[in-house]
């Protein structure tokens, strides 16, 4: 910008958390909740706060700080099996570092030292965070205001990763070329975050009355679908084109042949780079490229490590420190990752967390009258569902910064649902009720007043 004050731009940021952690304290946290959402997918600027006392840890200690803050003020969750799931699947991930220490060599998870413990220290974030957006999301008016920090988050990792995928020319597809963006793991998992969001505005802004609020969801959409497709990553591609089959099915079946005249016809309509890249599945001989290969080679060990051990896994956190295919540390395949660390019992975990998020989404888009609700539900559970899809080619599911916004809507999803359910089923009954006792009366007046049978009509007079 030229104004020379970029440079402090972190040192303001990180004054500004423990501001707000006082000010959580103090009685305010959801103000500290709309200040760290923004924090929570960008970690590039995070990462600047290590130059600073306690700087790796701040945001943990800000999301704890709105919890106590929420608690002194006498907050209480919503309804919702999501959070007893996440308190048994947490219990659950902790005895299996254990049983990752006894069976694999793993360090016993006691110190943040200790890899295996800060991995599952890390993952913790995700249910603290929603807990936290649990407590101090209470009202209609937050819900809506959460969305809006939502776009504002989404908007700003947009304008980074486009700033950086469009400064560079695509005439050819070019791995090197490829940006991880602003939340500094991989540009696949940006890509990820980028389609999960873009899917939630799109059925979001599908109830908007307002033309302005339709217009500025779909806008955001486009925005985030352009820099979902320069990040060349087949997974989002898939994720978006199933999310969208979904909404052409729950609510508008014009898209189908949308979606079908893509299909169709996208090599002519994305950049030749995109092509190239959706195309590199295979060589020139017809088989696997060397990434597609890769992962079929890691899957396959991963098989075999599952069989050795197939109810409880070989414990949370220890395929990191094994060696693999090529000395990779990653499944590539969230399922595949739960399923080898912690067995058949912790899959059936994370595949009921992942059930319960798809049906209270549907079941508030199904049910809610409010129409902000029912976009919100609409759009959660398209965004679900594409990280669902995303998460069969890799690990993006235990990362903070591409699902902790996403779990704060879930938290949003669960208090709408109780708003709703806590709603009269009908506003107009009450008046019903009360012109139908209205007209009894009135009727009971008239009838009084009739000539009774056998009197004559000048006794009426005396």
């Amino acid at each position: 910008m030229g104004t020379g004050i970029g440079h402090y731009i972190p040192l303001l940021a990180y004054v500004g958390f423990w501001v707000m952690c006082l000010v959580s304290l103090t009685g305010r946290p959801l103000l500290a909740l709309y200040y760290l959402l923004p924090f929570v997918p960008y970690r590039t600027m995070r990462d600047h706060f290590a130059d600073y006392p306690l700087g790796n840890n701040l945001l943990t200690i800000l999301i704890i700080a709105v919890i106590l803050g929420a608690l002194l003020k006498g907050k209480r969750l919503p309804p919702s099996r999501l959070y007893g799931t996440w308190l048994w699947f947490g219990l659950y991930l902790y005895a299996s570092l254990w049983l990752g220490t006894i069976v694999s060599g793993a360090p016993a998870p006691l110190w943040l030292s200790d890899i295996n413990f800060v991995t599952w220290k890390d993952y913790m974030l995700i249910p603290l965070l929603f807990v936290a957006a649990g407590l101090v999301i209470e009202d209609r008016r937050t819900i809506r205001n959460v969305v809006i920090v939502t776009a504002i988050s989404l908007l700003l990792i947009d304008k980074s990763a486009l700033a950086s995928s469009l400064s560079r020319s695509w005439t050819t597809f070019d791995e090197n070329k490829r940006d991880p963006g602003p939340l500094a793991f991989g540009v696949n998992q940006l890509a990820a975050f980028l389609a999960q969001f873009g899917m939630f505005f799109w059925g979001f802004g599908q109830f908007m009355k307002r033309w302005t609020i339709k217009l500025a969801c779909y806008s955001l959409v486009a925005i985030t679908f352009l820099a979902t497709l320069y990040t060349f990553s087949r997974g989002a591609y898939l994720a978006v084109l199933v999310s969208v089959l979904a909404l052409a099915i729950l609510w508008d079946r014009k898209l189908i042949i949308v979606l079908g005249a893509f299909l169709l016809t996208w090599q002519t309509v994305v950049p030749p780079a995109v092509t190239q890249r959706v195309n590199m599945t295979e060589d020139s001989n017809g088989a696997l490229e060397a990434s597609a290969q890769e992962r079929v080679d890691l899957w396959q060990q991963s098989r075999d490590m599952f069989m050795r051990s197939p109810i409880v896994g070989t414990g949370f956190a220890t395929f990191q420190l094994g060696e693999h295919t090529d000395k990779l540390k990653d499944t590539h395949n969230w399922y595949v990752k739960v399923l080898v660390e912690t067995g058949i019992i912790g899959g059936l975990f994370a595949g009921f967390l992942v059930f319960q998020m798809l049906a209270i989404g549907y079941k508030l888009f199904r049910k809610a009258s409010d129409p902000i609700f029912r976009g919100l539900g609409l759009g959660f559970m398209l965004a679900v569902l594409s990280c669902a899809i995303a998460n069969f080619f890799g690990d993006r599911w235990t990362y903070l910064e591409i699902t902790g916004l996403l779990w704060v809507l879930a938290a949003a999803v669960a208090r709408a649902q109780q708003l709703h359910d806590s709603s009269p089923s009908n506003p107009l009954e009450p008046i019903q009720t009360a012109a139908v006792l209205d007209l009894s009366n009135r009727r009971e007046a008239l009838a009084a007043n009739q000539i009774r049978p056998g009197l004559n009509p000048v006794s009426r007079q005396i």
